[in-house]
């Protein structure tokens, strides 16, 4: 079999996090046969449909590192990508149906539905159309009624719906009502739309949510009533807010056990300061399993074992608390020029200017202390505001380190970083050990270096002291000396700021 898969996503919004999810397995799937995936444009549904939303949900594909081998972007050989730029198939097809007797024309207005259905109890559709006469088809069409297509659904017996995860799950007919395939405005719905496409695009495996398995019976009856083969049906598990109250659904905000707002949009991932690779592997592990035990692996590793056949029908929620934990192991993971590239837009985006050579200095220190990207910005402000130190005396002295001491020991280390060559870390850990033990009361250089790594940084929680003095330079260093010891002159001042 020739493995092709696609992701139809429509243009009503961003890419929700479930449905990069749904992109993800068929992706890893045909990547791991050789195969191709196809990104299609579901647009049927103008009135929702949003302008830029195509390009949104590219980014964030793009940004996972989910690519398509054909798509509205890149073209290919089966082609148009945008459903409303197939309308003409569509039509095409429909109107086989109708003339093969497997679909009717629909003159129903909607006020005779509604009361239909009212008449009924029921939201079904009462068949009222089905059995019109050619003669009564023709007067209707002669007055100029408009009209839906609707495709006959078998009124006895029962379908089948073969489902490689959940087995064959059958369905009795009575159960399903005629669907509109063809809209009066000559558009499809998705259950036209969907089987055309699939068939002329050569799709192998339809992987979708479950929540379409209840319209898969007509689904089947149509590819069958076409006499195509039917593709390998792979319905996903439903993901859970994370509250386990409901579906994680894209028309509403999501909330955790304590009522807290979750991340659902691709893009707020991003904007958070999650690495996409992280957020793959997170949602790799929502429905699947690496095999053993595994919870954190590349995506080329996850390639190599993934099979459709293995996803675990029963519905999951996203385990959002693990997702911090990935996001670390992988910025630890990166090397310094890497971290400090990804870094920088965050840094920028708090309208600081960025030299990346100075962040060098920090980022081989960083990655044991981010969980997310967006974490450094707080830490690593001291290298960007040129405020006066909030500090007092108290902050820079205690027990070991009195105020003569500390005094001392900040002339001392004034008078060494304007000397010392190379200025880097080795010999400004050197130097300032040596300070350190000859002016506290226990001989350790470790209360003076705490407070040195306030003077320079002014925050409680930063980078370590050596490489945050290297990546600040010389010049800089030297002058937030120069008002430590003003401010220890002086005896007072107020409490430092947090970092």
């Amino acid at each position: 079999m020739t493995v092709r898969l696609r992701f139809a996503p429509s243009p009503t919004g961003y890419l929700h996090i479930g449905g990069a999810r749904t992109a993800l397995y068929p992706w890893m799937f045909a990547r791991r046969h050789g195969g191709q995936f196809i990104l299609r444009i579901e647009d049927t549904d103008l009135k929702r449909t949003r302008p830029g939303a195509i390009e949104d949900i590219m980014a964030s594909l793009r940004w996972l590192g989910l690519d398509w081998d054909e798509g509205p972007d890149i073209g290919g050989p089966h082609g148009p990508y945008i459903q409303t730029q197939r309308k003409a198939l569509y039509g095409q097809w429909a109107h086989w149906l109708v003339e093969h007797g497997q679909a009717y024309k629909c003159f129903c207005t909607p006020e005779e539905l509604e009361q239909a259905r009212a008449e009924a109890g029921s939201t079904g559709y009462n068949r009222r159309c089905r059995n019109l006469t050619p003669a009564e088809v023709a007067e209707r069409e002669a007055a100029g009624r408009e009209y839906v297509i609707r495709f006959k659904m078998p009124l006895a017996g029962s379908t089948v719906v073969p489902d490689l995860v959940r087995g064959d799950i059958t369905f009795d007919n009575s159960q399903v009502t005629d669907y509109v395939l063809l809209k009066s405005n000559g558009l499809p719905t998705y259950h036209l739309a969907h089987p055309v496409d699939d068939h002329f695009m050569e799709i192998s495996h339809v992987t979708r949510g479950v929540e379409w398995l209840s319209t898969a019976p007509l689904h089947v009856n149509l590819f069958r009533a076409f006499g195509w083969e039917l593709p390998v049906y792979v319905h996903l598990p439903v993901i859970l807010n994370p509250s386990g109250k409901g579906k994680l659904s894209k028309r509403t905000q999501a909330f955790n056990d304590q009522g807290q707002q979750v991340l659902v949009r691709v893009e707020e991932f991003r904007d958070a300061g999650y690495l996409p690779q992280a957020v793959v592997n997170f949602l790799a592990n929502v429905g699947w399993s690496f095999g053993d035990d595994r919870e954190k692996f590349t995506i080329e590793e996850a390639i190599a074992h993934f099979d459709l056949a293995d996803i675990n029908p029963s519905e999951t929620r996203l385990p959002y608390e693990k997702l911090d934990w990935l996001n670390g192991q992988y910025i630890q993971e990166m090397e310094p020029l890497a971290l400090a590239n990804a870094l920088r837009p965050f840094l920028e985006a708090a309208d600081y200017e960025v030299n990346v050579e100075a962040l060098l200095a920090v980022t081989p220190t960083l990655g044991v202390r981010l969980k997310r990207l967006t974490d450094a910005v707080p830490l690593l402000r001291f290298l960007f505001e040129e405020e006066p130190l909030a500090l007092a005396a108290a902050d820079l002295t205690d027990q070991k380190l009195d105020l003569a001491a500390a005094q001392r020991a900040f002339e001392q280390a004034r008078a060494f970083v304007q000397s010392v060559e190379p200025f880097v870390v080795d010999t400004l850990r050197d130097g300032l050990t040596t300070i350190g033990e000859q002016n506290t009361a226990n001989g350790k250089a470790g209360p003076f270096l705490g407070k040195m790594r306030l003077a320079i940084t002014g925050q409680q929680v930063s980078p370590p002291l050596f490489e945050s003095m290297v990546a600040l330079g010389r010049g800089r260093v030297l002058a937030r000396l120069e008002e430590t010891l003003q401010i220890l002159s002086q005896g007072e001042g107020v409490t430092v700021r947090e970092g």
